[in-house]
């Protein structure tokens, strides 16, 4: 099977989309988890929920910076992968997308 231009760019674009996905849903599940568990230790005192609390909130970290690289280099593939359709679309697909970016950052 020969791979042309178009088929190389939606498999990059599947790969980083792949590993966004991933990343997204498990840096806002851990936010929670780390709200919880830093809730606990504040109300116990016990310093297990300190310690836990301290483990994760690190790969929480290590999780959003991730996250973030993948996220930033998926907008650049819009760009440069998909210039041509982004002409055409990108009035309707532009804002919506800005939206996305901004509250990314808010929300985590």
């Amino acid at each position: 099977m020969e791979l042309d231009i178009v088929a190389l760019s939606r498999l990059q674009f599947a790969m980083t989309a792949l590993y966004h996905f991933l990343f997204v849903p498990l840096t806002l599940g851990l936010s929670v988890l780390l709200a919880i568990m830093e809730t606990v230790y504040v109300m116990t005192g016990r310093t297990i929920w300190r310690q836990m609390t301290k483990f994760w909130g690190t790969l929480f970290g290590i999780n959003f910076v991730l996250g973030v690289a993948t996220g930033i280099v998926m907008e650049f593939q819009f760009g440069m992968n998909w210039s041509y359709y982004s002409h055409y679309v990108g009035d309707i697909f532009g804002a919506p997308l800005a939206i996305e970016g901004l509250m990314a950052f808010f929300l985590e």
